[in-house]
């Protein structure tokens, strides 16, 4: 075989080798899931995703991964919040818990399995203010030492509010 075949043979070999290995770089990179899942916050056309800012194993709640990851929106007085959660969440009791800045705490409403996948919820409350912020929580019962069942959050989301 003749030098100039064997270069043109060995050129294509590599552009095809280059090829494949982008081709399939990009599909690791898009084709990955979040490790964990991640909920979305929608309000006056601006769209935020975010995973947990705290996520522990339901077994072992001392071993988490502490993130402290936060989405933030852009709101304002006239446009709700639409608050969409995956199935992943939606189908485990969940808690919701809206901070407005005039409460001393946070007004929550919980979810039964399989009943919410999506929230509306006001920017403004009439008695509280603004909304300042929105958190997702999953629980789970532990029992103390002296024997009482308490709810203790294994997993949370947390969503910051911007006012402008």
């Amino acid at each position: 075989m003749e030098v100039r075949p064997r270069i043109t043979l060995l050129a294509v070999l590599v552009v095809l080798a280059c090829a494949a290995a982008g081709v399939g770089a990009w599909a690791l990179a898009h084709g990955r899931s979040p490790l964990h899942p991640e909920i979305s916050a929608y309000s006056h056309g601006q769209l935020t995703r975010v995973g947990p800012y705290r996520y522990c194993n339901v077994l072992d709640l001392n071993d988490c991964q502490n993130s402290q990851a936060q989405g933030e929106l852009r709101v304002n007085a006239r446009d709700p919040v639409q608050l969409s959660v995956p199935p992943a969440i939606g189908r485990a009791p969940w808690w919701l818990l809206r901070v407005y800045e005039d409460a001393v705490n946070p007004t929550t409403t919980f979810y039964r399995p399989g009943s919410r996948l999506a929230v509306t919820i006001p920017t403004v409350d009439p008695k509280q203010g603004r909304l300042t912020g929105i958190a997702i929580e999953l629980m789970t019962v532990v029992v103390d030492r002296a024997g009482q069942l308490h709810g203790v959050p294994h997993a949370e989301w947390s969503v910051r509010t911007v006012w402008g």
